[in-house]
């Protein structure tokens, strides 16, 4: 890869020794190299996941899905829930507040022999999940999240199940070191923590010591970590810096699904490719595009594109003017035209490597003063229960 495609922090960072690094074992899965997919709302669909596939290994999960409405059959939570036909292995993020609807989806997943990977959701920052004691606000209730988690698991038999989660509402409100421990002692195969607080949301750069201190903390199943992978350099500097068992992939592969082939890379022992030019962006685009349209038909497959359009065009010449035709396409066709016309041989842009911090950005608050505990977390843990989740 040509230097000018590395940022300045990781233009000395090796490549990855021969035994340096091992597979995540999560239950029976072995994942190598060690890097998943992070679950993204309106993202992570199968078509998505499948586009991410051709580039390498790993494990790639689905956008979240909600517990309650897929017990209860609802159409959109059955098409979330949906996998490529060559799909392996089935990997799906669930989320729920009630361990009953929590069980009784998971009961359902492992009956149907839908899923080999289910993660549980107690991470997502976004103030209208939060301010109902939602999400990232879950683990301020140590109880329920050990029920929740507990229904899961003892649903889930021999399906391993991982959850993911934030540093905690905010610096004054840290949970993520007692939902590490929580999760471990109620039978989770792995957790992995984004290193921001819910008040962050994504500003500001990702705290990755949170990272090693909770890896002191878990000590007898894999501890991942999330935030701020932009290149394949990212992901080794994190797992030396924090000694932790693996990478877990979010905006970083926006636009960019080759990252997973970068990381693939360095894992192995080899110098990444450069990114590919314009012309071959717009054949990734146009594959990935196509998928939608089989998955979700091609008016609705348009309009999930569009957020897709701008990753995928960011920062190539003229992208601004490119960028405003694509949103306004219908047809997969009229989107072909409109990216078959920019110039194919234009070369990635350095500077679309990397996605600035926003430090300068006040973060809000993802819960209102009324509903947020000012006081640390009960730490004291619910004894262990045999009993199943109700049916």
């Amino acid at each position: 890869m040509d230097e000018i495609y590395k940022s300045l922090v990781n233009r000395e960072v090796p490549l990855a020794g021969v035994g340096e690094f091992a597979p995540i074992e999560i239950g029976r899965l072995s994942v190598w190299p060690p890097v998943v997919l992070a679950p993204m709302a309106g993202v992570t669909n199968w078509p998505f996941r499948a586009i991410c596939r051709r580039f390498g290994a790993g494990l790639y999960v689905s956008e979240m899905v909600t517990a309650r409405p897929l017990v209860e059959g609802r159409a959109k939570a059955l098409m979330l829930a949906e996998f490529g036909a060559d799909e392996s292995p089935r990997s799906l993020q669930l989320y729920g507040v009630d361990p009953h609807y929590v069980g009784r989806a998971v009961k359902w997943l492992v009956g149907e022999g839908a899923v080999d990977h289910i993660d549980m959701n107690f991470g997502c920052p976004v103030p209208k999940v939060t301010r109902k004691g939602g999400g990232s606000a879950i683990p301020v209730k140590p109880r329920l999240l050990a029920n929740i988690i507990r229904a899961a698991v003892q649903s889930a038999g021999q399906v391993p199940v991982t959850m993911k989660f934030r540093m905690g509402i905010d610096d004054s409100l840290l949970t993520y070191e007692d939902a590490g421990r929580i999760a471990e002692e109620e039978g989770c195969a792995a957790v992995a923590l984004h290193a921001r607080t819910a008040a962050q949301l994504y500003d500001g750069e990702a705290r990755w010591e949170a990272i090693a201190r909770l890896k002191q903390r878990v000590k007898t199943i894999p501890v991942l970590g999330n935030g701020d992978i932009w290149e394949a350099h990212d992901a080794l500097r994190m797992m030396r810096d924090t000694g932790c068992d693996g990478v877990v992939i979010g905006r970083g592969c926006l636009g960019r699904p080759w990252l997973f082939r970068d990381l693939a890379d360095v894992f192995e022992g080899r110098e990444p490719s450069d990114p590919p030019s314009l012309g071959e962006v717009v054949d990734i685009a146009i594959a990935h595009a196509t998928f939608l349209c089989q998955w979700a038909g091609e008016d609705q497959a348009m309009r999930m594109f569009r957020r897709h359009s701008s990753w995928y065009t960011k920062g190539f010449r003229g992208s601004a003017k490119l960028r405003a035709r694509l949103m306004q396409v219908t047809a997969l066709a009229e989107l072909e035209d409109v990216l078959r016309a920019a110039d194919p041989s234009e070369p990635f842009p350095p500077e679309a490597m990397r996605v600035p911090s926003r430090q300068d950005r006040r973060p809000p608050k993802s819960l209102p003063p009324r509903r947020l505990p000012r006081k640390s977390p009960d730490r004291r843990h619910p004894p262990r229960s045999t009993s199943t989740p109700p049916p």
